[in-house]
């Protein structure tokens, strides 16, 4: 029987790499422009790190985590996400004390979820934190930061959506009124619903359930509840973004899942890709360190799932990425092949980052220039026993219904960069 991939693990075939390649370099090139620096970190972390930030009584820590313990006793967990990893390094290396850091991160997360269209149990994100950061300029920042990546990509079906959960003082009161209020309408709520009722009674606001919209309506609003400093705080921040221009909706059922988050969360949604209409969500989680070990820091930032960035770029009308070649090498003949691989040398060394192929595998000179054409090159290279004898090399081109000229080999280089 032939191997399978694992369920919810999926491979990124040659044809798609091409267009995560460009859409990833974009966004390293944003996120280097507003000063970020990247940090690389590992998949696997203790279990109990993800348990203390992101909340023991989460979907993710409850049912979603890949957990094992490792030959020497040690719970450790694929990391589901990457806030946690980036804080603990921080802590790790001496990076929070009286520091400022600004960091990037991209790479594999796991979580044994449902497969559905760009979810996957595998999926990959690029993550972007500010550490050490507490006014809200940091936040119109990131935001402003994420909105570039959709005008450079041209990609304009998102929105953003934005609310703050206040000081974990004031959520603490908030939460409390929830659990009164829900509690009176009890009978209406979903089993979910009341699973959460017990431990963590903002995420019922999350709910899609239909039957469930009217008596979240009419649920308690956290703005109404919010300590003076979480207004002020959110009041500039909506200053700033009106300011910068960018568009949003403030929406007060916004909490996001994870136990971390105060103060400003936020959201771009899509109506592009179903159902699950999140690509970019991110917040403030001004305790975390605190919650770890460390010293209170304050922190802000987003993470946004590679495979439905690349869904939404194509379904906004980006045109998939396909490498090709700036030129094809054909040579016909053993002591032309033998000259072909450093010609080929030659052009990688004159014409850095342009990709130049070289036939391999032999060939008849038909059936080598089909390969060419079929390439996608710009220019075969044609080096055969005159080309050796005259030290010139026959340059075709295939997109185009220009001649084929002959180039001494020296000027090669300077005929191609032109």
């Amino acid at each position: 029987m032939q191997p399978k991939a694992v369920k919810g693990m999926n491979d990124v075939l040659p044809e798609a790499a091409a267009t995560w390649q460009v859409l990833e370099s974009a966004v390293r090139e944003i996120a280097k422009s507003y000063g970020y620096d990247e940090i690389r970190l590992p998949l696997l972390e203790h279990t109990e790190l993800f348990r203390r930030s992101i909340g023991e009584v989460t979907d993710i820590v409850e049912k979603e985590m890949y957990t094992f313990e490792d030959r020497g006793g040690e719970s450790l967990t694929l990391r589901p996400e990457a806030t946690a990893g980036i804080v603990r390094a921080g802590m790790t290396n001496g990076l929070l004390h009286n520091q400022r850091h600004k960091l990037w991160t991209t790479g594999p997360m796991f979580r044994r979820e449902r497969p559905q269209r760009g979810r996957y149990r595998q999926f990959h994100q690029f993550d972007v934190e500010a550490l050490g950061y507490e006014g809200p300029d940091v936040d119109a920042e990131l935001i402003v930061m994420s909105a570039r990546i959709w005008q450079t990509l041209e990609i304009d079906r998102v929105a953003l959506q934005l609310n703050t959960l206040g000081s974990p003082e004031a959520r603490a009161a908030y939460r409390a009124r929830l659990v009164d209020y829900f509690s009176g309408v009890k009978s209406g709520l979903d089993e979910d619903s009341i699973r959460r009722l017990a431990q963590n009674p903002l995420r019922i606001l999350d709910s899609k359930n239909p039957a469930m919209q009217e008596l979240i309506e009419a649920a308690p609003v956290m703005l109404d509840h919010l300590d003076p400093e979480s207004a002020e705080h959110f009041d500039a921040l909506r200053r700033l973004l009106d300011a910068a221009g960018i568009p949003y909706t403030v929406n007060p059922r916004l909490v996001r899942g994870l136990d971390y988050y105060s103060r400003t969360v936020f959201e771009w949604v899509t109506d592009a890709l179903g159902a699950q209409g999140a690509v970019c969500s991110g917040g403030r989680y001004d305790g975390l360190v605190e919650k770890l070990g460390g010293r209170p820091t304050p922190a802000i930032g987003w993470a946004m799932g590679i495979e439905r960035f690349v869904e939404l770029y194509l379904e906004c009308g980006g045109a998939p990425a396909k490498p090709t070649p700036a030129a094809y090498i054909v040579a016909v003949g053993d002591g032309a092949l033998a000259a072909a691989f450093a010609v080929a040398e030659e052009l990688r060394d004159g014409l850095p980052g342009r990709r130049v192929e070289l036939n391999l595998g032999g060939g008849s000179f038909k059936s080598q220039m089909k390969r060419a054409d079929k390439s996608g090159a710009a220019y075969a290279l044609i080096l055969g026993d005159d080309e050796l004898a005259n030290g010139t090399i026959g340059v075709k081109p295939l997109r185009s219904t220009e001649h084929q000229v002959s180039v001494p080999r020296e000027r090669l280089v300077a005929t191609l960069a032109g």
